[in-house]
């Protein structure tokens, strides 16, 4: 038992030794900046949709629902993963992360069948993001309404 502990740490020292450091500033500049292009990329797309006879939340509901679809498309083509690859937690916080996190789970388990696999992988990543952020809606809509109520 001594034995497997000293190996143990041996190996746990050994690893730590060999282990390339993370470039944190190289990594966050790549987020920033990759997660920057494609907030930029939605931004032109509101631009160019306000130039029609469209109400603001038109626009914002068409360049939601283009940027999901850019965001399917380039999962499905793989190039969004290699884009993640590079460019980390950039890729993750827009809107095209969260059809990243939907779409990849369901190409991968496709084999499976469309009810075993696609629709009950579908949501194995976004699942608890949509869970969250539906349930603390739902708690701040009621502290919403009882502050309104009596505020």
């Amino acid at each position: 038992m001594v034995r497997e502990k000293e190996v143990e740490n041996k190996f746990q020292t050994l690893t730590k030794e060999i282990e390339p450091k993370p470039k944190i500033l190289r990594n966050c500049f790549r987020a920033f900046f990759v997660g920057g292009l494609i907030c930029d990329l939605g931004q032109l797309i509101m631009n160019f949709l306000s130039r029609y006879d469209l109400s603001s939340g038109d626009i914002s509901n068409i360049t939601s629902i283009i940027m999901i679809f850019l965001g399917g498309l380039l999962t499905g083509l793989g190039l969004y993963a290699r884009l993640a690859q590079y460019a980390g937690a950039g890729t993750v916080v827009p809107i095209t992360g969260f059809a990243n996190a939907v779409v990849a789970p369901a190409i991968e388990f496709k084999k499976e069948g469309f009810v075993f696999g696609v629709a009950a992988k579908m949501f194995t990543i976004a699942g608890p993001v949509l869970v969250y952020g539906i349930g603390s809606s739902v708690i701040i809509g009621i502290i919403y309404y009882v502050v309104s109520l009596y505020g």
